[in-house]
């Protein structure tokens, strides 16, 4: 039988197992059990080296373990993906089609009339005076519809309007002439009909607020009458009509008041340049021009 001695070896815990021959003490009895002498440096080295025997039971269910764990297969975790929530871009209320209707007053269209004889083969143009001055003025009212599109804060386009009413002033004045018999002149004028075309463009100072500013051409129906009574009592008149086309520019305010309604309030300025009006062996240069101030609504469609 051999004789094993377990001895710890140094402080940093190696085990040194010597194994010696010995010979047994009763050779002619059986021992169930060899007998096995342990002999220790010390009492604490001893224990220290029990407990990194008995330590590696333990790693070893530990490792066991885990992979027993890891042979069911890995779950990954479940994570709800976040989708950011994007406010939508706010819907251009303003664009789109729409027709309306105004109601306006003209006042304060300066129109002086000056009267001169027509230029002959033997007489040059002279002038004969003034006759006083056209105020034109007076209650009108119209149809639109137009187009409009819309960029962020910024809307524009297109509009035809079609205004009737009778916009309109008389004068008369006394003339002296050298060389005439002198004479009463009475001249009235009247802008029946005005048709325009004017592009708009503004901004919305509130999203339901527009100021605005439109320009663009406008032509006229202009009635144009005279009528003359000398002092000896001989009277002549004439009709001198005419159609002009001018320029037309404005400033106002939108309101949206529903989904589809809208009020405005607007000022304009008319202007159709000069027009040469004869009457016989005399002339006179109109110059019809008004300011107006419109009321309206709009339906958007």
């Amino acid at each position: 039988m051999k004789y094993v001695t377990i001895l710890p070896q140094s402080a940093a815990g190696l085990l040194h197992v010597n194994t010696l021959s010995i010979s047994a003490i009763a050779p002619q009895k059986e021992e169930p059990y060899p007998e096995i002498s342990i002999h220790q440096e010390s009492p604490s080295m001893f224990v220290e080296s029990v407990m990194k025997i008995n330590a590696f039971p333990f790693a070893a269910a530990f490792v066991f373990a885990g992979s027993a764990a890891l042979a069911g297969g890995y779950i990954a975790p479940v994570v709800e993906q976040v989708v950011p929530v994007v406010d939508a871009a706010p819907a251009p209320l303003w664009a789109g089609g729409y027709v309306g209707g105004t109601l306006g007053y003209a006042f304060q269209g300066e129109d002086r009339v000056g009267y001169h004889e027509t230029a002959t083969a033997t007489n040059a143009e002279r002038s004969l005076g003034n006759a006083g001055e056209l105020k034109l003025k007076g209650v009108n009212g119209g149809i639109r519809a137009g187009y409009r599109w819309q960029r962020e804060d910024w809307v524009f386009g297109p509009e035809l309007s079609a205004d009737f009413g009778n916009i309109e002033d008389e004068t008369s004045g006394r003339l002296t002439p050298g060389g005439y018999v002198p004479f009463e002149a009475e001249t009235e004028s009247k802008v029946k009909n005005v048709v325009s075309l004017v592009l708009k463009g503004g901004y919305l100072v509130k999203p339901d607020l527009l100021l605005f500013t439109k320009a663009g051409v406008a032509r006229a129906d202009i009635e144009y009458r005279a009528s003359f009574v000398d002092d000896n009592g001989i009277a002549s008149s004439g009709e001198a009509d005419f159609k002009k086309t001018g320029y037309i520019v404005g400033v106002g305010l939108e309101k949206r008041v529903s989904e589809k309604l809208s009020v405005s309030g607007e000022y304009e300025y008319a202007n159709f340049g000069k027009e040469t009006r004869e009457f016989g062996d005399l002339h006179t240069e109109a110059t019809p021009k008004y300011h107006n101030i419109k009321i309206g609504v709009n339906y958007r469609f």
